[in-house]
This record gives C-alpha cells, structure tokens and sequence, in this order.
C-alpha cells in the first residue's frame, strides 16, 4: 500500500515538470491553445516572463517532490513529502481562488489525495 502514495506523488511530480515546460518554453506556443477562451491571445507575449516565473516556481515543487524518492531515511521521506505536498495544495487552493476552479481539480485535489493516503499508509 505504500506504493500507491509514492505513485501519486511521481505523477504530481511529473504535472508540475509539465507545468515547468509549459509556462518557461512554451507559453507563446501550446499555452497559447491550451488557455484559449480564458486569456485573450494579445496577453501571452507580454506575460511571457511572468509565466516563466511561475514556472520556474512549478519546477522547484517538482524537484522536492522528486527529492523525496532519493531520501532513504522513511521519516524525513514522510516529512518531506508532506510539506511539498500541502505546498502543491497551497498552490492549487490559491489558483482555484484567483483565477479559476479547474487549478483546484488540476493541481490541488491530486496532491490533497496524496496527502491523506501518504498520511494513512503511515499512520496519521
């Protein structure tokens, strides 16, 4: 059953390097189609390092939550994992409020499944 939480969080993990790709390298191109309907086209080129920004920021939630897989100690594991994982929630509540209720179901409601299950393999 331990497996299951270290699954999720590879795949939360794996999101937020998309995330990373996405807003850094590719905001002007595939963002630009993704977000259609909900940013008018004139505001990508002019966003792009802010986006970019906010990559940057998704890439460090990526790379504490890859951190985990490499700490062989279960309790700093344990610790680690939920402290970037209630940040991803943070992050996901956030953009849920600010710009739309999709990043809740996008970012927030994975990493708040992850966040139980991790909390009740190892016993709350």
């Amino acid at each position: 059953m331990k497996i299951i939480p270290q699954i999720l969080i590879a795949l939360i993990a794996i999101e937020h390097l998309f995330f990373l790709w996405l807003e850094m390298f590719a905001w002007e191109t595939k963002a630009k189609r993704i977000f259609r309907g909900s940013m008018a086209e004139g505001l990508f080129k002019p966003t792009r390092k802010l986006a970019a920004n906010q990559g940057l920021y998704n890439g460090f939630l990526a790379a504490g939550l890859l951190w985990t897989f490499l700490i062989s100690n279960e309790e700093w594991k344990t610790n680690i994992s939920l402290f970037f994982l209630c940040c991803v929630l943070c992050a996901g509540l956030y953009g849920a409020w600010s710009v739309g209720k999709i990043i809740f179901f996008v970012q927030g409601l994975p990493a708040l499944f992850a966040l139980l299950l991790l909390l009740l393999v190892n016993g709350g």
